[in-house]
């Protein structure tokens, strides 16, 4: 089930995180938080949603906090 909130945007969210890490691309990003590229790739095109043990690999991998990559992603803080 796609995400359809308007400002919602995890593409960005990993382009960011892919520049942090100056990463080729979503497997070498894969690769690196230990996911199967097929996860990245659906949570950059809304058919996954961005869960907590996703958000926490990103936290450990960028060491930034989880709302600012919920902000990148176009998530509201809750």
């Amino acid at each position: 089930m796609k995400n359809h909130h308007p400002t919602y945007n995890a593409a960005h969210m990993l382009d960011v995180v892919l520049e942090h890490g100056n990463l080729k691309n979503d497997a070498a990003l894969a690769r690196a938080l230990n996911v199967a590229p097929p996860v990245i790739s659906k949570v950059r095109n809304g058919v996954l949603p961005l869960g907590s043990s996703m958000l926490v690999k990103l936290h450990e991998y960028t060491g930034m906090n989880t709302l600012k990559i919920k902000a990148l992603a176009g998530i509201a803080a809750q």
